[in-house]
């Protein structure tokens, strides 16, 4: 009863990620052009720069939330009510430390918004009041929501995923609305702060019925820290590797600012947000394999496990060239249909984003692999990525502008996350020789640049013949025929010299065959 109620979660988990996918997608493509023409790039770019001067802020949490639900999984499974009524406590209590601290650090950085933003056309009322309703708005988070956690680690993260796309998507159709008929910048500001209300009220009522015996006592959580020992060694651990992650994602709105513009802050986002959702869909089914990975290396079987990474690297590395050929081939013309050709960025820039998100998505498997073995104790690692990831973003940022910002991200995962963390998990996992990664990783790139080369021969030579200059339709009808030149090149010329696709092949087929 327990494994099919595992898996049913975890159906329901997944069921809920691709449906809140597509709902969010929909929601933001729709609303995006809408909010771009009623309140200008200037204005859109200052609240991608207001999120992530607060991500700076919530630095402070990074770690807290993954320690406390790694910790919970061993009471879940036992049903020992008491020790997580005493592990939310602890959280509780942490979280409130967070949540004033980011108050406090946010009440100081006020200060410096007049300089922050002193080359910005928007009043300074306007940037006091959007600061303060995003600030507000994250520390509901910490001081009511901090029990949602209890629903992540119970394998209901669907009802957390359903309350906030919910409230999200509700969000920003209002502010869509809004927009089109007041063109008001306090109105489309004070919806965030709202929103921040209305999903902290949902989601304690949800809790609520769902642990109607769950009771946790924040000051309880102060003395019972010193109970478990190992939620302090755990956050000092992912809270430096999680630096990394933040420096890319949250700085670099901020390092484009400073070294091109604000409008182009709203300009780049407008690629980020379509690479973004390419992510979210891939990450929302591969990376459910995370504690299958755990289980399968608890058994200690070292050929078996090299083989089963093998084998999901092959399909990440598949799915991941076909996305990123996808990106860099039509992105460009969706950004021509969906907001006009004055939003478009270089070729160099294209290439990059479009790199970028293939370094991102390819890394997972190792990731999964690493977290699996519990080797994340390379502390060093992660803030030798950031330092690498401002310098290389400062210094030729300062010379090339927005290409030679995103370097930065660029540079530092190359080094570090496909050349520091394979040998890592190679040496100290698998304990094989490290040259097997750079094999797969090879065997799978040029294959991918191959299949592009006559994925685009063979699509448009069938849209020469086909004929048709309808705006979407055409859009869409090349992005299918692309699609599916691309994915039957690739495996024709992948599956020959990778086993890892040979192996996911024989398994999909046996199960087909049952």
């Amino acid at each position: 009863m327990a494994k099919e109620s595992r898996v049913t979660k975890s159906l329901l988990n997944a069921r809920m990620n691709l449906i809140c996918y597509f709902v969010s997608l929909i929601a933001a493509f729709f609303t995006r052009k809408i909010l771009l023409d009623y309140l200008g790039t200037e204005f859109i770019g200052f609240t991608g720069t207001l999120g992530s001067l607060l991500g700076f802020l919530n630095l402070a949490e990074l770690g807290v939330g993954v320690a406390i639900g790694y910790v919970l999984y061993k009471p879940i499974f036992d049903d020992n009510k008491i020790k997580i009524e005493e592990i939310i406590s602890v959280f509780g209590y942490l979280y409130r430390i967070i949540g004033f601290f980011i108050l406090g650090s946010g009440v100081i950085l006020s200060c410096f918004l007049p300089l922050i933003f002193q080359n910005a056309e928007i009043s300074l009322y306007i940037v006091y009041l959007g600061f303060y309703s995003y600030l507000f708005a994250s520390l509901f988070g910490y001081f009511f929501n901090y029990r949602m956690s209890l629903l992540s680690a119970d394998q209901r993260n669907y009802i957390v995923t359903g309350c906030f796309q919910l409230t999200n998507t509700t969000k920003v159709v209002v502010q869509m609305v809004l927009a089109y008929y007041t063109k008001n910048y306090c109105l489309f500001l004070l919806i965030e702060l709202f929103t921040g209300v209305l999903n902290s009220a949902i989601l304690n009522h949800i809790i609520n019925q769902t642990y109607p015996w769950l009771e946790s006592n924040i000051q309880q959580g102060k003395h019972l820290f010193k109970k478990y020992p190992e939620i302090g060694k755990y956050i000092k651990q992912l809270f430096v590797h999680k630096i990394a992650g933040f420096v890319q994602f949250q700085t670099l709105p901020l390092f484009i600012y400073s070294f091109v513009s604000l409008p182009m802050v709203a300009i780049y986002t407008n690629y980020t947000l379509v690479t973004q959702r390419v992510q979210s869909l891939m990450s929302g089914v591969l990376d459910s394999t995370g504690a299958a990975v755990g289980n399968l290396i608890s058994e200690g079987n070292r050929t078996k496990i090299f083989e089963v990474y093998r084998e999901l690297f092959a399909i990440r590395a598949f799915v991941s060239g076909i996305l990123a050929c996808c990106v860099y081939h039509l992105i460009s013309p969706f950004i021509i249909l969906w907001l006009g050709e004055e939003y478009l960025l270089s070729k160099i820039v294209v290439i990059l984003v479009s790199v970028q998100m293939y370094l991102f998505l390819l890394r997972g498997t190792t990731d999964q692999f690493l977290f699996g073995y519990g080797l994340f104790y390379d502390v060093w690692a992660p803030i030798t990525e950031s330092v690498l990831f401002m310098l290389l973003a400062a210094i030729f940022g300062a010379s090339y502008g927005l290409p030679g910002v995103l370097v930065g991200p660029l540079g530092a995962n190359l080094i570090i996350v496909y050349g520091w963390k394979p040998f890592f998990l190679f040496k100290k996992g698998f304990k094989r020789s490290v040259s097997n990664f750079y094999y797969l990783v090879l065997s799978h790139l040029l294959p991918t640049l191959l299949a592009y080369y006559f994925a685009v021969k063979v699509s448009n030579a069938m849209m020469s013949v086909i004929a048709i200059q309808f705006g979407w339709f055409n859009w869409v009808l090349t992005s299918v025929l692309f699609t599916i030149s691309i994915a039957i090149f690739l495996y024709l010329f992948a599956y020959p010299i990778s086993k890892g696709l040979r192996i996911a092949t024989n398994r999909f087929l046996q199960k087909r065959i049952r």
